[in-house]
């Protein structure tokens, strides 16, 4: 039987700069990101879209979110795998193609991670583990775009 998990945010614009959205140009895109029991989260727009570049974005977070993902799925593989793993950074990149009729949409994300593991005779099976994180991966298992891994291994 497969377990169900529920997650509930909270989403609040804060940009009504007086006059609402009486035009395109004379509002904020800043807003609250909420998790109960969690620090709030400002965010805005992509700049592209007259956001602030300062604070995070949709597009930001969802790369994030892929990132992380299969981060955790990763250290967790390898950790049950006798991998040991002393370093983990993820340079990640997402491409999105703007579209007139729908919006746009993201046409790839593109994982970078670099990890160091402790040993030499470690590497074929950290290499090895992660195509296993990307399959486990909820959230690159939820997108209908492509999600391609690009990992580099070390020894530290």
């Amino acid at each position: 039987m497969a377990s169900e998990h529920s997650y509930e945010v909270t989403v609040t614009w804060t940009g009504n700069t007086g006059g609402g959205t009486v035009a395109y140009r004379d509002y904020s895109r800043e807003h609250l990101v909420e998790v109960e029991g969690k620090p709030a989260l400002r965010a805005s727009a992509d700049p592209a879209f007259l956001g602030d570049a300062a604070l995070h974005n949709p597009e930001d977070l969802l790369v994030a979110a892929l990132s992380e993902c299969h981060m955790l799925w990763y250290l967790g593989l390898c950790a049950n795998s006798g991998v040991v793993v002393t370093a983990y950074r993820d340079e990640a990149r997402g491409t999105m193609a703007e579209v007139a009729a729908t919006g746009g949409h993201f046409t790839e994300v593109v994982l970078r991670p670099t990890v160091t593991v402790a040993e030499a005779g470690m590497l074929a099976k950290a290499e090895e583990l992660h195509a296993r994180a990307h399959s486990r991966c909820y959230i690159a298992n939820s997108v209908n775009f492509p999600v391609r891994h690009e990992p580099e291994v070390l020894v530290g």
